[in-house]
Order: C-alpha cells, then sequence, then structure tokens
C-alpha cells in the first residue's frame, strides 16, 4: 500500500485521506455508513473542520463504531487564543475524542491574518498549550495562496501545511512542495478534482497521486465514488501520452473561466468576495443548494450584485479573467438554482 510520514510528525498513513465536506449533504446514518466503510477497506486519515457543519458530529459517531486506527484532523478559522480554544473544545466534543491528531490554522489568506494568527495571544499560542496539554497531537495550516504558504514555511511554525493541488492548479509542484519537503514538514492536499469542476476522476487523481510524497484529501458522498477513488489509489499513477493530452485540453478550455484562488484582484472597491463568486457552482456542487439561501455564502451573493464593473479586478488577474462577466453568469445560474424569474 502507498504509505507516507507526514514529516517530523511521525503520522504513518496511506497516501490517500478523506475530506470531510461531502459527508454533510447526506442523511446521517448515510454518513456515518459512508465513514465506516472507507475505514473498513483502508482509509486511515480523515480531515474535516469546524465550520462544516454536522461533519465532526458524523465521523465521531462513526470511529466509535471501528477499533481502526485513524488520523483525525480537524480545523478552525478563529484567530485569536480564545476563540480557536473554543472551537478545539468544541471539535474534541463533536469528534467524541480525547485528542485530536491534528488541529490546524484554517484558510491564511493573507499576511494581516496570519500576523493576527502567530501573534502574542493568538491562535498559534493556543495551538502549542494545547500540544502540551495533549488535546492535540501536531499543528498545522492550511492556506489556498502559495505566497503565504512560502512565508509560513519560512517561518517554521507548523508541523503541516495544506494546499490546493490538481492538474488546474499545479504551481506548488514548483516550489512549495519541494520547499516542504526540504524542511521535512507534512503535505496534506486538497481539492485534487478542483472543487469539483474536474470531472475526470481518474485522469485528476492519477495527477495529484503522482507526485510523490504528498498526502491527497478526496471527499465523496457514495460508496461507488469511493470505491472508485480507492481503485485509482491502489494501481498505477503512471499518465500516458494520451492521458497528458487530455489534461492539456482540460486546461486549455478552463484557462479563462477557472479561478485560482489568488485573490490578487483584491480589493474590490465593492467589498464582493470575487473568488467566492467565480467558484459558486462548485462551491453549490460540494455543499448543495441551501448554501444559496442563507450563510456567508448567500452574503456573497449578496455582495455581488452590487459590481460595479469598474474594472480594477481585471487589470489585477495575472490570469485574465473576465471577472464582473463570470460574476453576472454566475449570479444568474444561481437565481435560475433558486427558481426565480
Amino acid at each position: 500500500m502507498n504509505r507516507i510520514v507526514l514529516g517530523n510528525t511521525k503520522l504513518e498513513v496511506n497516501r490517500l485521506g478523506l475530506g470531510g465536506i461531502p459527508i454533510q449533504r447526506i442523511e446521517e446514518d448515510e454518513a456515518v455508513d459512508l465513514v465506516l466503510y472507507a475505514v473498513e477497506k483502508g482509509i486511515d486519515f480523515i480531515d474535516t473542520s469546524r465550520i462544516y457543519t454536522n461533519s465532526e458530529r458524523r465521523i465521531g459517531l462513526a470511529l466509535k463504531q471501528t477499533r481502526k486506527r485513524v488520523v483525525v484532523a480537524s480545523k478552525s478559522l478563529a484567530r485569536t487564543s480564545d476563540e480557536l480554544r473554543a472551537d478545539l473544545e468544541k471539535s474534541l466534543t463533536e469528534l467524541e475524542r480525547n485528542s485530536i491528531d491534528l488541529y490546524q490554522c484554517h484558510n491564511i489568506k493573507a499576511v494581516s491574518d496570519y500576523e493576527r494568527a502567530i501573534s502574542p495571544h493568538g491562535a498559534l499560542e493556543a495551538l502549542i498549550r494545547a500540544k502540551e496539554e495533549g488535546l492535540i497531537g501536531h499543528i498545522g495550516v492550511t492556506s489556498h495562496s502559495l505566497d503565504m504558504l512560502d512565508r509560513i514555511l519560512d517561518d517554521g511554525f507548523f508541523e503541516t501545511i495544506m494546499l490546493c493541488f490538481s492538474f488546474l492548479e499545479h504551481s506548488a509542484r514548483e516550489k512549495i512542495i519541494p520547499k516542504a519537503l526540504s524542511k521535512n514538514v507534512g503535505i496534506l492536499t486538497m481539492k485534487p478534482f478542483s472543487g469539483g469542476v474536474i470531472n475526470e476522476i481518474k485522469l485528476a487523481l492519477k495527477y495529484a497521486l503522482s507526485q510523490t510524497s504528498i498526502l491527497v484529501l478526496a471527499g465523496v458522498e457514495y460508496k461507488h465514488m469511493f470505491d472508485q477513488n480507492w481503485q485509482i489509489f491502489q494501481n498505477s499513477y503512471d499518465l500516458d501520452a494520451a492521458e497528458m493530452a487530455e489534461i492539456e485540453q482540460i486546461r486549455k478550455k478552463s484557462e479563462k473561466n477557472f479561478c485560482r484562488r489568488c485573490d490578487y484582484c483584491q480589493p474590490c472597491t465593492e467589498a464582493i468576495p470575487i473568488q467566492y463568486l467565480l467558484g459558486l457552482r462548485s462551491l453549490v456542487k460540494r455543499r448543495g443548494k441551501v448554501v444559496l439561501k442563507e450563510g456567508w455564502i448567500r452574503e456573497a451573493v449578496d455582495k455581488g450584485r452590487n459590481c460595479s464593473e469598474c474594472g480594477l479586478c481585471l487589470s489585477r488577474c495575472p490570469y485574465e479573467l473576465p471577472i464582473p462577466d463570470l460574476i453576472k453568469e454566475n449570479l444568474q445560474w444561481a437565481d435560475e438554482e433558486l427558481g426565480k424569474p
């Protein structure tokens, strides 16, 4: 079996892990059954988050029913010590565990965000204390920004990093992955299907797994989807010429409409969270239509309607995406999904 040790953590796991987002969308008994099924097949790393609604609870219910050793990771958006401690205690309760193997600062986006987390009374302080108390085993961080991860690796506060990695988002292969490996920092990769944008499952998973020394997280909501992923994981990851040609075709098709979440377009004059509007269909695909009705995604949609088409984002986007047009298209799509005239 293809296994990995995550940096200096001494956590040895299979290189394919289970992501905790999709199990939010199904009934609780189905979700618990799916997690148990995956564990019985061989999954021994599961990642979730405080913000994944009922995901922690469902994973906790499932793992109570097995004696198999599973490394559990969760994460918090909190940036202050007190807020992170509260989130950690809630995670422990929901997962029904005395300790969590890996707890991560979730989605560090900007320098100000990061500096707040590592400052006195910041999230990092709470994580270090929790590790000393035995409430967590290891400390990690997640980010969609490779520039941010570059600095994080220089500072060396975290034992693991989590980043986006797929054949549409492959830049980490050039610098961040080699840099993390050189520092013996564990590497977790998310979104091998680019948040549901890539429909060619075999191609996407083979590409992600072809990068050695990383753990690939893939969330599923049905057993047949897990079986497909698990079979790919157990076979060769070599991509032949025809497969590489198909990857290049998909890249070319996506290059003018796929947001890489770099946030170079920000700040928006109307405070629109542009990356969420451009990735709206993916968010709905992963989380369900309910997110169009309430919560932060609903708020993002409402802000998107204020787009003044000032053009600043167009001048900043390194991929030359037609951002205002894409926002309008996705808002129209959202209205159609909600049945609005």
